[in-house]
């Protein structure tokens, strides 16, 4: 049975809570897994285009596009598989003002798929959104977060981190960043 929007955001927001956004581990990959994997295949193959028709539908649209697949494909490939797809959507939430119709906490999910983006206009437009359009709670962290990965792809273009889930194979740059600093160096160098 397909889910609503509704049953989404309430697993999302209710069930997982914020403990279990990014630092959930396996047992929370592999429950998105079980109840949301037809979800994201049939969201890869262009499906629920109609869950945009309300700012809430979009952001349940959003988290099976980009926050699920990086549960359950952590590792491979897959995990971005609908990163573009969940680009354009949060693009034309943005159009819409969508972001600023949802409560603060949820809002940083329109803002993610800007910040996953190997894109420098993106990451750009990443962190204006995370500093401007969100408000003092969290404030200092999610703009650590936003620096930092757009200070990663300031860097090299493109995130090291994803290289052996897309095949690609890290320069002696990338590697030693990966050995030595990492993302999470990165966040604390802004202060997260």
């Amino acid at each position: 049975m397909t889910p609503t929007p509704a049953q989404v955001l309430d697993f999302w927001f209710e069930e997982l809570g914020p403990s279990g956004w990014f630092g959930g581990g396996p047992a929370v990959d592999d429950a998105i897994r079980a109840r949301f994997a037809r979800t994201w295949r049939a969201a890869r193959g262009g499906a629920f285009e109609s869950w945009q028709a309300t700012p809430e539908g979009t952001l349940a649209l959003l988290l099976v596009l980009d926050q699920f697949p990086r549960n359950m494909h952590r590792g491979s490939a897959l995990a971005f598989a609908t990163d573009p797809r969940g680009l354009r959507t949060a693009r034309r939430a943005l159009a819409r003002g969508q972001d600023l119709a949802v409560p603060e906490e949820a809002r940083r999910f329109f803002y993610l798929p800007f910040c996953h983006s190997e894109r420098m206009p993106d990451q750009d437009l990443s962190v204006g959104l995370f500093v401007r359009r969100l408000g003092v709670k969290d404030r200092r962290v999610n703009r650590a977060h936003a620096l930092a990965h757009r200070a990663v792809i300031e860097r090299f273009g493109r995130f090291p981190f994803r290289n052996a889930a897309l095949g690609r194979e890290s320069t002696p740059g990338e590697a030693a960043w990966l050995e030595d600093v990492g993302y999470m160096g990165e966040v604390r160098r802004f202060g997260g």
